[in-house]
């Protein structure tokens, strides 16, 4: 009989405490790898997650590469591994950051910069003036020439759906100024394949 105050003599021996141990490891291992914990973080992901705030890459004084972007397109991720390679190579030298267009938070951007598709790139200069636009997917090489002419301050190649940015005049009643938002048609936002 064991003394009170102290616990019992246990039951299980050392062979079978390791067996136990054996066994709770697999599974935790089963359990994280089920549960995604195991597969290594795709490229989007890692780029979204690394991501400068917007307002700070457009005032640090580098060239800024942005992207309108959705976890659930399909293009967006095709371009990733390109556009991860470029963040690494033009690190320190221009900014890349990713914008969900998912997140509510984003609204004034997806409006500011009419986003009506994805994947969209905005491309602005060092000063964090806006210099051009992309709209659909890029291959390596286009993204490749976009940001080294972008780096370089250089035109942007002229490549199909790339173009310059202008600013309209917002003045009401100025010649050639654009009409108030009311006055312009509805257009079918980026979620809405409409």
């Amino acid at each position: 009989m064991a003394p009170s105050g102290s616990s019992p003599p246990s039951t299980l021996g050392r062979t079978e405490r390791m067996v136990l141990a054996a066994v709770a490891a697999v599974l935790v291992v089963l359990m994280v790898w089920l549960r995604g914990g195991l597969h290594p973080e795709a490229p989007l992901e890692r780029l979204a997650r690394q991501s400068p705030e917007f307002s700070v890459a457009l005032a640090d004084g580098r060239p800024t590469l942005v992207e309108f972007y959705a976890d659930w397109c399909e293009a967006c991720r095709s371009m990733a591994p390109a556009m991860e390679r470029i963040e690494r190579q033009q690190r320190g030298r221009m900014d890349v950051v990713l914008l969900n267009v998912d997140n509510p938070r984003w609204q004034p951007e997806l409006e500011r910069y009419d986003v009506n598709g994805i994947p969209q790139l905005e491309f602005f200069d060092a000063a964090g003036a806006p210099v051009g636009r992309s709209i659909g997917a890029r291959s390596g090489p286009e993204l490749e020439a976009l940001t080294t002419a972008l780096v370089d301050g250089t035109p942007l190649p002229l490549l199909a759906g790339v173009g310059a940015v202008s600013s309209l005049p917002e003045a009401a009643g100025a010649e050639g100024a654009a009409p108030p938002a009311a006055a312009l048609p509805t257009q079918a936002g980026p979620r809405s394949h409409g």
